[in-house]
């Protein structure tokens, strides 16, 4: 047993400890592709999305130099036909490439000797398994003449953070192509898979370069973010596990719900941030694990850039809209942009920003990550047009809570000639997104509800102040083609502020119309 060939399977004991969620029904799915055309699987996922114990699980199920049935026994895998063929069956080499940096960094050693040193390690831990192997004969040969003898076994490849290398040495193409050759010998060199390597499974955080570049990697198999495919529901937790695991530890599901759902994969599939729901669960409270991660200092970089108009866009996607975009167009990487789309798909990539298929819209996913980005309004380096927005909003609320029903009006006749195309404002879904990102301002001060039940009806959209600040709440109605003052009618006839009383303090009624002839907005506003 080595560090990276045949580890062991101590880490996903480890892991077993905890509140471990069965994630081993993908062991099926890399099972099923062993010795297969399709054997060599390239998985990419966010920061915190659970790679890490992915990669330790399949060491584990796989490494011949441990008897793993102990873990797995009562594990879904289990049930499965291949299970015991497989059952530590396998030499498994686990690479960290993220370890391999570190280290090298600490050392002062070049990333370009990465390779090199990954290379040696392993050798080194190979000719301690089988020490009849000769001296002279390169790295891929002496693998090979181990799997071919009459007690030898193939390979497994487990390589985490595969990327890790791209990203780092991101202005050294020297150390990337070193890397990337190192990667071509092993798995474009069909006589050594096919002679060698039974399986490979990678993960990282971008998919595979488009441009070429990256080669040396594209027969792999490859399953993003973008379309996980059958691997979806191993991105991270299911609805159904999420309930067991509140109802294990006594959490309330729907307050979960709200903090980290919101990854959606399929009509059907609604996919959980594991790191954020395992923490929520051991501290047992919810609230953003993001600003733990070194990851979320990134946000404000690819904000701050501005490109196409993108802090307006962003700011839309926190008042919640969902917005078409293209991400056909991205590379890859993370220096080329081409477009604010681009952006955009990146930031799928890393967490931020879900993106549904189906009709190929981006939406903030949930409580916690839309924090992350309340966050950055609220940094002293933020970029001055972010500051205008917030000052413009500012003197929205003032303008509302004063009852300057006119300077309402106005100010959101303003935001929607400036964010909004005429051909997109024609209904009165799309005069709720223009209060929303008026309102932006709220955020963080108030909570928001959209259509919430109250009454004999339903308000378009209340906000409620939080505790510490002394603010009035408020009931909007959203009418179209009719009049504010109608709008004002129905909120008093059918009785929304009924769902508040309980609130306590001052409450605001706020009407507002959009005339399609006139093509002005009017308002009124009450105080009850």
């Amino acid at each position: 047993m080595g560090i990276y060939l045949n580890p062991g399977n101590s880490g996903f004991e480890q892991i077993c400890r905890g509140e471990y969620v069965d994630k081993t029904g993908l062991i099926k799915l890399v099972n099923q592709r062993i010795y297969g055309p399709d054997n060599l699987l390239c998985i990419s996922r966010p920061r915190r999305f659970g790679k890490s114990y992915a990669a330790k699980m399949l060491c584990a199920y796989y490494d011949c130099s441990c008897d793993s049935r102990r873990l797995f026994e009562k594990k879904k895998i289990a049930g499965t036909k291949a299970y015991s063929a497989h059952l530590n069956q396998y030499n498994v080499i686990y690479l960290d490439i993220i370890g391999f940096i570190s280290a090298a960094r600490r050392q002062g050693i070049s990333l370009r000797e990465v390779p090199n040193i990954i290379v040696e390690t392993i050798r080194d831990e190979l000719f301690l398994l089988d020490p009849e192997l000769p001296s002279e004969k390169s790295f891929t040969e002496c693998l090979i003449r181990h799997a071919e003898k009459p007690n030898g076994r193939t390979f497994i490849f487990i390589i985490d953070e595969w990327d890790a290398m791209i990203r780092e040495a991101a202005n050294d193409k020297i150390a990337q192509k070193a890397y990337l050759n190192l990667l071509r010998e092993w798995f474009k060199n069909s006589n050594f898979t096919s002679k060698a390597v039974a399986a490979a499974y990678m993960t990282g955080i971008l998919p595979i370069k488009k441009d070429g570049a990256q080669s040396a990697i594209s027969d792999f198999q490859e399953y993003s973010i973008l379309n996980p495919g059958q691997f979806a529901e191993f991105t991270g937790f299911t609805e159904q596990e999420v309930r067991r695991l509140c109802k294990k530890k006594r959490m309330d599901f729907e307050e979960v719900k709200f903090w980290y759902d919101g990854y959606d994969f399929s009509e059907n599939r609604s996919v959980y941030n594991p790191f954020s729901v395992s923490r929520a669960m051991a501290v047992k409270e919810c609230h953003s694990f993001w600003r733990e991660s070194s990851a979320a200092e990134s946000l404000m970089t690819y904000i701050n850039m501005d490109f196409d108009g993108m802090q307006e866009i962003i700011s839309r996607l926190i008042t919640g809209e969902e917005l078409e975009i293209y991400t056909g167009s991205f590379e890859n990487d993370f220096e080329t942009f081409r477009s604010r789309d681009d952006i955009l798909t990146l930031l799928i990539h890393l967490g931020y920003l879900t993106y549904k298929n189906s009709d190929h819209t981006v939406r903030i996913p949930n409580e916690e990550v839309r924090g992350e980005f309340r966050n950055i309004l609220e940094r002293e380096d933020v970029n001055h047009k972010w500051m205008e927005l917030i000052r413009r909003s500012q003197k929205l609320l003032d303008d509302t809570i004063s009852g300057n029903e006119e300077a309402v009006a106005d100010a959101i006749g303003e935001i929607r000639e400036e964010q909004y195309a005429p051909q997109y404002y024609n209904n009165e879904q799309s005069l709720r997104s223009v209060i929303k990102f008026a309102y932006i301002v709220t955020f963080g001060r108030y909570m928001k509800i959209e259509e919430m039940p109250s009454g004999k009806g339903i308000a378009d959209i209340v906000f409620i102040p939080k505790r510490l600040y002394n603010l009035p709440a408020l009931v909007v109605e959203l009418k179209w083609n009719k009049t504010s003052g109608g709008a004002i009618s129905q909120i008093k006839a059918k009785k929304y502020p009924e769902v508040i009383e309980d609130y306590g303090g001052e409450v605001l009624l706020v009407g507002i119309n959009y005339d399609e002839k006139t093509k002005t907005h009017s308002c009124k506003i009450e105080r009850i």
